[in-house]
């Protein structure tokens, strides 16, 4: 046999993901998906440093607000008390999309998430609570940090 016949078939992936470094001129460019790592390079309050999500103005009290772009959700249970999640459904990975009647929602499977504690609220299929964050407010901007 000879070495080419030996050799496994290239997967679709590795297909993909050297088209796309060749389309990229070289350089170093990550596709998604592609990274062995599995990291992401969006700011998250995952990744472990403070991350300014924004007003605090934004965030009503008795609901809350997502900050897709960072993947967090923020809640004001009562007036002047916050509390922040991650916005990624412990079931399979969406980004809850609102908060709505005390409640983060889950727009994939219809999980839904007390805006109090992160935990999980009705009969739906999240498995455990929100990840929760310690978030700050000064001078009306809202600050999250892993917990």
């Amino acid at each position: 046999m000879s070495e080419a016949q030996q050799s496994p078939a290239t997967t679709r992936r590795t297909l993909l993901c050297g088209a796309a470094a060749v389309l990229a001129g070289g350089g170093a460019l990550t596709v998604s998906g592609c990274s062995s790592a599995g990291g992401s390079t969006s700011s998250t309050a995952a990744a472990g440093g403070p991350v300014e999500v924004g007003p605090a103005s934004e965030v009503p009290v008795g609901g809350g607000k997502v900050f897709r772009e960072k993947k967090i959700v923020v809640t004001q249970p009562t007036a002047g008390q916050y509390k922040a999640f991650s916005a990624k459904c412990t079931h399979a990975g969406c980004i809850v999309d609102q908060v709505k009647n005390n409640e983060i929602l889950c727009p994939c499977h219809g999980s839904r998430f007390s805006i109090t504690d992160g935990s999980v609220q009705g009969t739906g299929p999240a498995p455990t609570p929100l990840p929760s964050y310690q978030v700050t407010e000064k001078d009306g901007t809202l600050t999250v940090t892993q917990a």
